[in-house]
């Protein structure tokens, strides 16, 4: 027993790629890019996260015992 075979109508051989998108496929990368590039365009805007005093120490700590 054979199994039928679905063909698509003739109006999808026109030749044309029909591919929909949704509005937030390009709206998120260009959020993005934008972001990066106001931060890029102001470095000012950008700071560095300071790091806990304990955790600094910790650091030095193990580094010392693996120097040794």
């Amino acid at each position: 027993m054979s199994a039928p075979t679905h063909t698509p109508p003739p109006s999808a051989h026109r030749g044309g790629v029909d591919i929909r998108l949704p509005w937030w496929a390009l709206a998120l990368p260009v959020l993005a890019f934008v972001t990066l590039l106001v931060l890029i365009l102001d470095p000012a805007e950008a700071h560095a996260a300071t790091a806990d005093p304990a955790i600094t120490q910790l650091l030095e700590r193990v580094q010392q015992l693996m120097a040794r």
